[in-house]
């Protein structure tokens, strides 16, 4: 398998995903575990008492708080442009 260098100066980050990646860094990372862990807990009350479909709403949000989860660890750890080595303003 033949793996390509792409140029990051041809796929550098926009202003905006620069401002939401700073935002989101200081978020700690332990809010989407637990906020993942709260729409499972969500879920299976709602299913308990029988609303089904709010249970089913309530416990796919599990996964996208993980998957944030994840992002915003990666930012946090890689930053969002490996050119760009400034600090943050």
């Amino acid at each position: 398998m033949v793996m390509s260098s792409v140029s990051t100066s041809e796929h550098a980050e926009g202003s905006v995903a620069k401002s939401i990646e700073q935002q989101t860094a200081k978020l700690p990372s332990d809010l989407f575990l637990w906020a993942a862990i709260g729409s499972i807990a969500a879920s299976a009350t709602l299913h308990l008492t029988g609303k089904k479909d709010g249970s089913v709403f309530v416990g796919q949000w599990a996964p996208t708080f993980l998957i944030l989860g994840l992002y915003n660890k990666l930012v946090k750890q890689l930053g969002s442009d490996p050119k760009d080595t400034r600090a943050p303003a």
